[in-house]
């Protein structure tokens, strides 16, 4: 199926799965079974996400506990009198396994994995070195397994090697392990007397999950808690699989401190995606510190930050800076019905309060409509006229003694427009902020518009805060401002997201291109492409480039400019040659034969004097004035091959305005990139410049993509720079290029 590709594929795969410290056999036998079922790309890697069947893993009917302990004093006796107890409220068979003890609380001990007496879903090893009892689980037939212990690959590199052993043994053995270096979070009790959709909880650093777990305490549901330690097995990717597809699943939180694989998030979060089923995420490693220490101790790579930034908005993953953040976010987008619109109407008791808010919300991008002229007609029936009611709204007081407060708000919410209304209660007030409240959770009740509460007293002990708001299912209640505004943002921008959704591995490539046949030819393994041969690449995926011949002599330079059509520019060309311009190496604007034959000696001269071997000097077309753009390609460690574009020339280098994305990705996301440059006001026209062609600088994006997708890892490092994007309707061709090959 795959052609004379297969060998090529398959050696890129076995170096991706070694890298990740996965057993390369196991790997490429899956990469067969996908490959016979259409599941692979281009450049062999996965389409799809498996879903693990963890059902048996957090609802098991028989577990083993190895190392079981009653003794007083003893560290696993508290962890098993834990276990005894989550087993019990899951409805498990529970069964001790110690080699000196009869019976643990109890229950009758076996003496090892093979006298268990039956066969069971899930071990949990209380041992010092789980290794020597993957085997027998194996051979047991365990399906899950869980280990606490810890001195693997947060250690360095002698405890990486051991957890590289450890996931060779789970491979071999055919379960399926949570851990090392993970805790006793995944047993944890959870209400079950709360309703509504629930969040699902994955982190690595099981303490940093404590924030989201106590929303139960608040009346917010939690069904799961995945704590993946150091993913020598099973990883994050895994359980946004499995939980994504879960009934009761509303939201998945989640605390990254590294991944294991960047394709593997990638596809765990596009199922995700597909399902609807937010993924919130607080990602560790945005400087150089927090990049350090997540690796001291977990073990993993953090990737180059701003490539995670931009896969995670790519497949819809909401990433978040902090703990409250993502308890907040997650709650609200867990039970918040799908917004009817995305206009946001601020109330508030306080002309003051409501400026505040409305300043911080509009800076946030969330879009704050003014009321048609009927509806604050209609609001100042029951607020005075001189009251600004056009957005936000000020009441001047919430009233209390009568009907007039629920008007207000339902005539609010009753606006088309309206998709979210939110109320900053300062402090508390009574008796209006009783009432503010009351009348707020009454009027949630009857919509299916969110309603947003910001309680802003830090004492939070308050009987319209405890009771009233937090009682109710319908409001969503904050306590800051901005935990708020990053909420409903996320919130609206999910929606949003997922209404367009449309699986960009659906359309990623399956077979080679007759360019890709075209470019194989030109690869030099090991080597950098001189510009000539690397602008040959780009001819080859129908990228434009400026007519030119590469010449070896100024007669025949003289010759080539005749040929190419003056004015012409002329440059040296050689395979390690980067930086022309600041060694006179690039000679603009020739009009003449003469002009020509002296640009021909000078080149040459320069180069032999700085010691640079030239394959020839190139005498090229000279293209009219556009704007000048970068867009390159380079590998990113958990990602693979990853997509750039940004201001080009000089500009790349000063102002470092680029955006990136990783393969696969469409027309919509190149568009999403070019809006995130600071510059991008060049490409619509300044100072009363034409605006360029956009369409056909897009179209080069998606080349280079392909190219990206096709070469893998032949193709180290691509750089067109400048790609010259003209007028509206003429195209963009690639000046000058930079290849690198692998």
């Amino acid at each position: 199926m795959l052609g004379s590709t297969h060998g090529t594929l398959t050696t890129h795969f076995r170096a991706r799965v070694v890298a990740c410290g996965e057993e390369p056999h196991a790997a490429v036998h899956s990469m067969a079974v996908a490959a016979a079922e259409g599941d692979l790309d281009v450049s062999g890697r996965p389409l799809h996400a498996p879903v693990p069947d963890l059902d048996r893993f957090f609802q098991p009917e028989s577990v083993a506990v190895i190392g079981a302990s009653d003794a007083e004093g003893r560290p696993n006796t508290g962890i098993t009198r834990q276990l005894v107890a989550w087993a019990e409220r899951v409805g498990a068979r529970l069964h001790p396994v110690h080699p000196t003890r009869e019976s643990v609380f109890g229950r009758p001990c076996s003496r090892s994995v093979a006298d268990l007496p039956e066969q069971v879903d899930l071990a949990v090893l209380l041992v010092g070195d789980p290794l020597p009892v993957i085997e027998e689980l194996g051979q047991a037939k365990v399906k899950f397994a869980v280990a606490f212990a810890s001195g693997f690959a947060e250690t360095g590199e002698e405890g990486a090697a051991a957890q590289a052993r450890l996931a060779a043994a789970v491979e071999r053995s055919g379960l399926r392990l949570l851990g090392p270096n993970t805790n006793l979070n995944a047993f944890e009790r959870f209400r079950d007397d709360l309703d509504g959709p629930a969040i699902a909880l994955i982190t690595q650093s099981g303490h940093q999950g404590r924030p989201v777990y106590t929303l139960q305490e608040l009346g917010v549901r939690l069904s799961h808690w995945a704590p993946t330690g150091n993913e020598a097995d099973l990883e994050t990717a895994d359980f946004i699989s499995y939980f994504s597809q879960r009934p009761e699943v509303g939201a998945i939180a989640c605390y990254v401190e590294g991944l294991k694989d960047g394709r593997s998030f990638l596809l765990a979060a596009d199922r995700a995606a597909r399902a609807g089923v937010p993924v919130v995420a607080v990602k560790v490693g945005r400087t150089e510190t927090g990049a350090r220490m997540a690796a001291s101790h977990t073990g993993k790579l953090t990737g180059a930050d701003q490539v995670v930034d931009a896969a995670m908005r790519q497949f819809g993953v909401i990433r978040v800076d902090g703990l409250d953040e993502l308890q907040d976010t997650a709650a609200l987008l867990a039970r918040a019905r799908t917004p009817q619109a995305d206009g946001v109407v601020v109330y508030s008791i306080s002309g003051g309060t409501g400026a505040h808010f409305s300043d911080l919300a509009t800076g946030a991008g969330l879009r704050l409509p003014t009321l048609s002229e009927e509806k604050q007609r209609e609001l100042h029936e029951w607020i005075p006229g001189y009251l600004n009611v056009a957005n936000p709204v000020d009441n001047g007081g919430h009233p209390v003694g009568d009907w007039r407060g629920r008007k207000i708000i339902d005539a609010i919410l009753a606006d088309p427009d309206v998709g979210v209304l939110i109320c900053p209660i300062t402090g508390p007030f009574p008796p209006m902020s009783d009432r503010l409240a009351q009348d707020l959770v009454d009027a949630a009740e009857t919509t299916d518009k969110l309603v947003c509460v910001v309680w802003g007293s830090p004492v939070g002990t308050e009987d319209a805060y405890r009771t009233t708001l937090l009682g109710s299912s319908r409001v969503a209640t904050f306590r800051t401002f901005g935990n708020c505004i990053t909420a409903v943002k996320a919130y609206l921008d999910h929606h949003r997201f997922a209404a367009s959704y449309r699986s960009p591995f659906d359309e990623a490539p399956r077979t080679p291109s007759p360019s890709f046949r075209k470019a194989q030819a030109l690869i030099r393994p090991g080597h950098q492409l001189s510009e000539h041969a690397a602008k040959q690449l780009l001819r080859a995926y129908g990228i434009r480039v400026p007519r030119e011949q590469l010449v070896t002599s100024a007669a025949a330079s003289v010759r080539a400019a005749g040929l190419v059509g003056y004015p012409v520019v002329m440059k040296a060309s050689g395979a390690h040659l980067a930086h022309k311009t600041e060694l006179g190496l690039v000679k603009v604007g020739l009009t003449s034969a003469s002009q020509v034959r002296d640009a021909y000696r000078e080149l040459t001269d320069i180069a032999r004097y700085e010691g640079i071997e030239l394959d020839g000097v190139l005498v090229c077309q000279m293209i009219e004035r556009g704007v000048e753009m970068m867009v390159g390609v380079t590998h990113d460690a958990l990602f693979g091959p990853t997509v750039t574009v940004g201001l080009g020339g000089v500009l790349v280098e000063v102002l470092h305005d680029a955006a990136v994305r990783v393969p696969p990705f469409g027309e919509d996301q190149v568009r999403a990139m070019l809006g995130e440059l600071r510059g991008r006001a060049l490409l619509e026209g300044v100072r009363g410049g034409p605006p360029v062609d956009v369409d056909a600088l897009i179209e080069v994006v998606l080349r280079v993509q392909r190219m990206a997708l096709e070469l893998g890892d032949d193709l180290a490092e691509l750089d067109i720079n400048p790609l010259t994007v003209l007028g509206r309707g003429q195209g963009a061709v690639a000046l000058d290029a930079l290849a690198v090959c692998r």
